[in-house]
């Protein structure tokens, strides 16, 4: 999914209606990519992946508010799952 797409779901999620804050949107979400990447998640195309961007993003976000806030459980579980489903496809094929 293209970072426009992931965008529009990023706002609906936030509940953000203006465009003022596209562009540091498309930052956080490109930000979130490179995280995930850093975790050693080889993101592809596909939808469950352009969730999983946006629901860090949004952590993003949401973080920027709070001091010393922690990751989101639902989103470390989905980090951690997605992590481990790639590597163990790895060692199957």
């Amino acid at each position: 999914m293209a970072d426009s797409d992931i965008l529009t779901i990023l706002k609906v999620d936030l509940q953000i209606a203006v465009n003022r804050l596209d562009e540091y949107l498309l930052a956080l979400i490109q930000s979130a990519r490179r995280f995930i990447t850093q975790e050693g998640i080889t993101l592809s195309d596909s939808m469950d992946d352009a969730v999983l961007v946006e629901m860090y993003a949004a952590y993003l976000y949401r973080r920027r508010r709070e001091e010393n806030a922690a990751m989101p459980r639902m989103l470390r579980y989905a980090l951690n799952n997605r992590l481990l489903s790639e590597k163990g496809g790895q060692n199957n094929g």
